[in-house]
């Protein structure tokens, strides 16, 4: 008798087991990255936008201020953007045409590089859009790249200096350059 409680203990066990992951009581809830097909997510309209009436306001007062500063910039040739809707960088550093960066390098500011991924050339750019054996966003056969980080910090200079906003490096930042530029002249010695 002694011998016959492990394996009733061990079957019972098992029985347990089985009926709970039978009924998936303990089952995890699948999770998608990309929200449900034709949901607020899939941008039908239907995002909710949790923010006061007066900030909603501000941010339209915004754009339309936007809207004016790219048409003046336009208006000067400073301004042609290679994607629908603002392209905010662009136009708070004193205008870009980014369709002449594409054709020039296939090598834009991030903003141009994220709306190209998302699907919003203009129809003038899209038709020359495809992808590589790595899956990698090409512009007539060139990978789009960001711009480098050196064209980028002088375009957030002449940002700063246009919007009298204080952009300058944080201190993490300004530490890993100065340990590079270190190391570059250990280098050199």
């Amino acid at each position: 008798m002694r011998r016959a409680f492990p394996w009733v203990g061990g079957v019972g066990l098992l029985l347990v087991g089985y009926v709970l992951g039978s009924l998936q009581l303990f089952t995890p809830t699948a999770i998608f990255a990309q929200g449900a097909k034709g949901g607020a997510a899939a941008g039908d309209g239907g995002v909710k936008i949790d923010l006061m009436d007066e900030t909603q306001t501000k941010i339209r007062a915004a754009a339309d201020a936007m809207r004016a500063a790219a048409d003046a910039l336009a208006n000067e040739q400073k301004y042609q953007p290679a994607t629908k809707g603002m392209n905010t960088f662009a136009i708070l550093s004193g205008g870009r045409n980014t369709v002449d960066d594409l054709e020039n390098g296939a090598i834009v500011d991030p903003e141009t590089y994220s709306a190209l991924y998302a699907d919003l050339a203009t129809d003038t750019v899209a038709v020359h859009l495809g992808r590589d054996s790595e899956n990698r966003l090409t512009y007539k056969g060139k990978v789009i790249r960001i711009y480098p980080v050196q064209f980028l910090q002088s375009r957030y200079l002449l940002r700063s200096t246009l919007t009298g906003e204080e952009l300058s490096p944080s201190p993490a930042n300004t530490n890993r350059t100065k340990a590079k530029e270190k190391t570059d002249d250990d280098s050199d010695q």
